[in-house]
């Protein structure tokens, strides 16, 4: 069983408070994402321009299924801090770590 990942890069809209952003970030990660099945971790990233989210699963079966679901309130909350322009999403399976 390989451990899937997910990774989107993006910046946040023009206006938009960091700090409102992390807030809604976590309230999104404890309402929804973190009882999905499968879901391990999920690390928010910041090069002072870009952010980059760091999502690990237990399998890419779990994160598929995960993403095939309807969004709740929250999610569609999150997603309106998001330049959908700079948005970039790569999918990995955890081949080895070290």
């Amino acid at each position: 069983m390989l451990n899937a990942m997910w990774l989107f890069s993006y910046k946040l809209k023009k206006g938009k408070s960091v700090e409102d952003f992390l807030k809604i970030s976590e309230k999104l990660k404890n309402e929804h994402i973190s009882k999905a099945k499968g879901f391990i971790s999920w690390k928010q990233l910041f090069d002072g321009k870009k952010w980059a989210d760091l999502g690990t699963w237990e399998t890419m079966e779990d994160l598929k299924n995960f993403e095939k679901g309807t969004p709740p309130p929250i999610a569609k909350e999150f997603y309106s801090f998001i330049n959908f322009l700079s948005l970039k999403s790569q999918y990995f399976t955890i081949e080895k770590s070290y």
